[in-house]
């Protein structure tokens, strides 16, 4: 049996203790929350590459096949005063995630220990690996409108970090929280420098939210001169009304490399009509440029814009249809092999999350 079915293994059967435990404990005990889901898709490239694949997406990738995306089972304990969470990944989604990363650790989307220090309002210090700060979108499909990720979630900021982050309420709607991690996506840091971030989550009003995040770091080897790497991403959120949700995100990159300083920014638009409790329709429409080829490995502007309709066909069970154009000033898409590459690309996915 190799390391992961026996970590698998080993989540399985804390699983079941701990829902033993949590039927026979007292009120006085602390509780295991345990939750998961599982979401499948199949995707459909109008221009049938030869690649089998959609070029420039992150985790849709696969064309013409059907695809476990991602499966996770999360174990969760609140701070009181001291907590943890614990994240179990397995599917092709979380193959990209940890990309690079060798060991059992990369079953492990998150781990990490949780606690509250009575200082003020409160001072939350959590030590382990997590997902980043940054963006408007998410790993797990089912805490997203969309089923695809935009483009700034693939290519302007980190999927997660390893490290220590401090977070207090200065205000009632004032949040500040302060990271010092490894770097970017990596559970071993490449270089003897930290990697400093800032978050300032502002409450507008009721329906209006700001979010501002910041990424300092050094993400080369300590042998290069070259290597500082800055992220900055801001996430506006607005509930227009109880069925209309509005939101923006805007990101802006650079790295300094040896050839001179390299930059990305992107900007993306989000509406999400609830029709009913069982379903909705998301709309994004986003643009990117990548002007030295540093994110995408081409220079190009890459936009698109994606409709999505979701469907609740049962409290645990949502299935979600989704067209989406992809365009480039560049030939970057692939066409059959008989045909040049064009500058655009339209697909249809049909992804299916069950939750438990």
């Amino acid at each position: 049996m190799n390391s992961k079915l026996l970590i698998a293994a080993f989540f399985l059967m804390i699983a079941c203790s701990s829902t033993t435990f949590a039927q026979d404990s007292s009120a006085s005990q602390k509780k295991i929350a345990i939750s998961g889901f599982a979401d499948f898709y199949y995707s459909k490239n109008f221009s049938t590459p030869d690649s089998r694949t959609n070029k420039f997406r992150n985790f849709d990738i696969a064309e013409n096949q059907f695809t476990l995306g991602l499966a996770e089972l999360t174990f969760q304990q609140a701070a009181a005063p001291v907590g943890f969470r614990i994240d179990a990944d397995f599917g092709a989604v979380n193959d990209i995630v940890q990309t690079g990363n060798g060991g059992t650790s990369n079953i492990l989307q998150q781990a990490y220990l949780t606690t509250v220090v009575p200082v003020g309002n409160g001072l939350t210090v959590d030590i382990g690996k997590f997902v980043t700060h940054m963006g408007y979108e998410v790993i797990e499909a089912k805490d997203n409108a969309n089923y695809s990720r935009s483009l700034l979630f693939a290519w302007a900021i980190p999927y997660f970090h390893v490290g220590a982050r401090v977070s207090y309420p200065v205000l009632s709607n004032l949040t500040l929280t302060a990271h010092l991690v490894n770097g970017w996506n990596n559970i071993v840091d490449n270089n003897s420098k930290k990697s400093f971030g800032l978050t300032a989550n502002y409450a507008l009003s009721s329906s209006t939210s700001i979010i501002v995040n910041v990424m300092d770091g050094n993400e080369q080897p300590d042998t290069l001169s070259f290597g500082k790497k800055d992220v900055y991403d801001i996430v506006v959120t607005h509930q227009l009304s109880e069925n209309v949700a509005l939101g923006l995100n805007f990101d802006y990159g650079d790295e300094r490399l040896s050839n001179g300083l390299a930059t990305w920014k992107g900007e993306a638009l989000y509406g999400k009509y609830t029709i009913s409790p069982k379903s909705a329709i998301a709309l994004r429409a986003e643009m990117f440029s990548d002007p030295n080829g540093y994110a995408t490995g081409v220079a190009q502007d890459l936009n698109e814009v994606t409709a999505t309709y979701e469907y609740k066909f049962a409290e645990q069970l949502l299935v979600r249809a989704e067209f989406r154009h992809d365009f480039s000033n560049q030939t970057v898409f692939d066409k059959k092999s008989t045909l040049n590459a064009e500058k655009n690309q339209d697909t249809i996915v049909i992804g299916t999350i069950i939750t438990f």
